[in-house]
């Protein structure tokens, strides 16, 4: 299966930006469709944003217009640039990969251990 890793979160003070890093370790060489998710303490797992093998994104509407995900070039790499943060987006943020074909073998969709970002 795909194996996750999330980096980039940390304690920042409202208004300023952040940027996460989701890499896959394995399967480097497929482009999965790749989502942010986020959980906060006492609250369900909530959608962030997601983009796609064509490169179109979508987002939820609490992040539209401050959130941005993005590809670097690398194929096993996916960007969450986070601006303008507020004490609301503190919360756990994940990554998942959709299930696809890849290399002939059914990968199924997987989730990274999680970030922290933490905003005051």
């Amino acid at each position: 299966h795909v194996q996750l890793v999330e980096s980039g979160g940390g304690s920042v003070q409202a208004g300023r930006s952040l940027r996460l890093t989701c890499v896959a370790t394995t399967y480097t060489y497929c482009r999965f469709d790749m989502s942010w998710y986020r959980q906060s303490p006492g609250k369900g797992r909530e959608f962030v944003g997601q983009i796609v093998n064509d490169g179109s994104t979508t987002y939820a509407d609490s992040v539209q217009g401050r959130f941005i995900i993005s590809r670097p070039g690398a194929v096993n790499t996916v960007y969450l640039e986070m601006n303008n943060l507020k004490p609301d987006d503190t919360a756990m943020y994940y990554c998942k990969s959709d299930p696809r074909y890849c290399g002939g073998y059914y990968v199924a969709d997987a989730w990274g251990r999680g970030t922290q970002v933490t905003v005051s």
